[in-house]
């Protein structure tokens, strides 16, 4: 299974926050929407980096609570990992396990697509799995 299919079935909404934006800020939006990261965009709207949950506690335990009023563009991962939707699953399982990274932002043509995590990958993983037993099912009782 590709990506491209991942986000066919989940759908390709990105959200991103400016890196000029507070993390607290960003922390609104995380939380609000229910999600681990978002992209974060620079003055031109191109990618400027990634910023996770994980960026957002290691800030905290560095500064304390007064990482919450510094800019995202200081807290980021900058020159995140991408994939394309050509990349297959076991791609992604890879380069998350290699890079110890939760989400894959997907590019095409120069532009932003979509963002895949860990979730989104077991997920189709799974559903790939309970297919392929039920084919074995079917194949032995017929």
């Amino acid at each position: 299974m590709k990506v491209e299919l991942i986000l066919r079935t989940k759908g390709s909404d990105v959200f991103s926050v400016m890196e000029t934006e507070t993390v607290a800020e960003a922390v609104e939006l995380l939380t609000s929407k229910n999600i681990g990261a978002v992209i974060v965009r620079n003055e031109a709207g191109g990618i400027a980096g990634i910023l996770s949950e994980r960026d957002i506690v290691r800030r905290l335990k560095a500064e304390g609570a007064g990482a919450l009023s510094a800019r995202v563009g200081v807290c980021m991962t900058r020159n995140p990992h991408t994939c394309t939707p050509d990349h297959t699953i076991d791609d992604l399982m890879s380069m998350m396990t290699e890079r110890r990274i939760r989400h894959i932002p997907v590019v095409a043509g120069g532009r932003l697509i979509g963002l895949v995590s860990i979730g989104d990958v077991v997920k189709r993983k799974i559903e790939m799995s309970e297919q392929e037993a039920a084919a074995l099912k079917e194949y032995i009782a017929s």
